[in-house]
């Protein structure tokens, strides 16, 4: 699939585990960041950019963009970012209104799960000491959530469709793509799922729940995967968690090690000039020499974990969702093939 700039990421997560300030470092708009559940009452949706190299250096030219940005031979596309309130257990049954959260991730074909890999906050979110609380548990429930969301869809007047397909014979696959529908799921996924747990040949009305459970779960990974944004890798105890958690269930989601507050902070000081800061890189320069002691060793220790993690972590998580899992590639489309041009002139406008 070629990249457009109506790509849907959810970033998800409970509360208080760094979902708004990743947010708030990936789109650089002001969201209200507050230490307490429920603190995004309406989802924030906003403008992140992923990042590839420009193939403006390979060309030779001099570019001048429209719908995307081009600093130092890096092409930065927009995405669009939604920033959906914090999900407790229970969230599938209206729990933390988190009926009318799930509701927003309706069209978001990939989806970033903030989770807090410093154990330091519980099932809630309540701030704990770090290390309490086992991050694994986090990703556990809110694959459940989503699953059990999903289940309640297509379990909502069961016998109406078990007569459709199994004595009116409408198709499965049609009567199944008719009850998804507001999901952005298609055919060909349900289809791949029914296939996988040789589910397409067994009347609907034979499925068990542990058939429905099993069809859903398998058409939640094929059609709204998850990514798992590793957050607060700055504070100590994450480490041994990720570790850990990357040996149980890294075969199932791309984990990527992030600091969301370490990434905020750079965009902050990069937009006062205090440093020069591309996002995405794994370094930055500090510019003003006007910085109190505080302020450079806070930098020096941010420097220091980007040097151990190759960077921040969140431009790599966006890249991951929309290039790796989605499988998205960019196109630069022109009307003039010999001098990389639109209609107007524009060298290299879109992407």
């Amino acid at each position: 699939m070629s990249l457009q700039s109506h790509v849907q990421i959810g970033i998800v997560g409970k509360p208080n585990v760094g979902k708004s300030t990743f947010f708030a470092a990936a789109t650089m708009i002001d969201v209200k960041i507050a230490p307490y559940p429920f603190t995004t009452i309406e989802p924030n949706v906003g403008i992140g950019y992923v990042r590839i190299p420009c193939v403006c250096r390979d060309l030779g030219v001099k570019d001048n963009p429209r719908n995307s940005i081009c600093i130092e031979g890096n092409r930065f596309i927009p995405v669009e970012l939604i920033d959906v309130a914090g999900l407790v257990p229970g969230a599938w049954q209206g729990r933390g209104l988190g009926n009318q959260f799930l509701d927003h991730l309706r069209r978001a074909p990939v989806l970033i799960h903030v989770v807090d890999m410093a154990g330091a906050t519980d099932e809630e979110g309540r701030l704990i000491k770090p290390g309490s609380h086992d991050p694994l548990t986090d990703i556990e429930f809110l694959t459940n959530e989503v699953v059990m969301w999903m289940v309640q869809m297509l379990t909502k007047d069961w016998d109406k469709l078990v007569r459709l397909v199994d004595y009116a014979k409408k198709p499965i696959l049609d009567t199944l793509y008719d009850r998804f529908s507001g999901l952005g799921i298609t055919q060909a996924q349900i289809n791949d799922a029914l296939v996988k747990l040789d589910l397409d040949k067994k009347p609907l009305g034979k499925w068990g729940g542990d058939d429905i459970k099993g069809f859903v779960s398998m058409l939640r990974e094929l059609s709204k995967p998850m990514v798992i944004a590793a957050n607060k890798m700055d504070i100590p105890e994450a480490e041994d968690n990720y570790k850990r958690v990357v040996k149980e269930v890294g075969n199932r989601y791309k984990i990527i090690p992030t600091s969301a507050d370490y990434e905020l902070a750079l965009r902050r000081a990069s937009k006062t000039n205090l440093v020069k800061y591309i996002p995405g890189d794994d370094d930055f320069e500090i510019i003003s020499s006007n910085l109190s002691k505080a302020q450079k060793d806070a930098l020096e220790k941010i420097k220091d974990f980007m040097h151990r993690w190759g960077g921040t972590g969140i431009m790599k998580a966006l890249n991951t969702a929309v290039f790796d899992v989605l499988g998205m590639i960019a196109v630069y489309p022109v009307a003039d093939e010999r001098r990389f041009t639109d209609t107007e002139g524009n060298v290299l406008p879109d992407v």
